[in-house]
């Protein structure tokens, strides 16, 4: 397993308005989907291409173009927050969903709903805003290799060292993108410094 941390100015600048307490609902939107797309940006950097004849307004000539099909599966609630960053990067995109709800008391995660398109046999970029303790992500992506994808990578914007543990532990050849990598996970399993909740936040509620 491999973990990248974005390291852009601009996506710094995101992360930290979204931990701002005053952030407004509509800034963190925004600062949300700016962070999301250089993740996006870094987890698409190897997409397979191939070369294709192409008319320019002057001539013909050889050019290169993305030729490997791409999933993007979010984990609700939140990760549906990030949906629209990558569909505007990749227009060719499918899109699938997952419903996982944690338990206060336990921390461990349910899954309520499960969406996918065709995944067999291709790359699923698997997207939740928040890496805790890793239950909900280690249950989207089996999920999403018991369906059939041949690889996947998990984009989040704040991850803790416990959950990235985990990952590690259970899926050896997972790619993290994350846009930071918080100290601890508190006594109650939320990331510290964190940025509270994300889709409280996110949607103003």
């Amino acid at each position: 397993m491999s973990l990248e941390i974005i390291q852009h100015p601009l996506a710094i600048h995101g992360i930290n308005r979204l931990r701002d307490r005053e952030t407004t609902p509509q800034s963190f939107r925004r600062s949300c989907d700016q962070v999301t797309t250089y993740l996006a940006i870094a987890a698409t950097r190897d997409l397979q291409m191939k070369e294709v004849s192409m008319e320019t307004p002057m001539e013909q000539m050889q050019a290169r173009v993305v030729d490997e099909p791409i999933v993007v599966v979010a984990i609700l609630r939140a990760g549906a927050g990030m949906i629209d960053s990558v569909v505007r990067l990749l227009p060719e995109v499918s899109v699938g969903y997952i419903g996982l709800e944690r338990n206060e008391e336990t921390a461990e995660a349910r899954r309520y709903y499960c969406k996918f398109p065709p995944v067999r046999g291709n790359r699923v970029l698997v997207v939740d805003p928040m890496l805790a303790t890793g239950g909900s992500a280690e249950q989207a992506i089996e999920a999403v290799y018991e369906a059939g994808a041949s690889s996947v990578d998990f984009l989040c914007i704040v991850a803790a060292p416990e959950g990235v543990q985990l990952l590690e532990s259970r899926f050896p050849d997972l790619r993290i993108f994350a846009g930071a990598l918080d100290r601890e996970l508190d006594e109650n399993k939320y990331i510290r410094p964190g940025l509270g909740d994300f889709g409280d936040r996110l949607y103003g509620t």
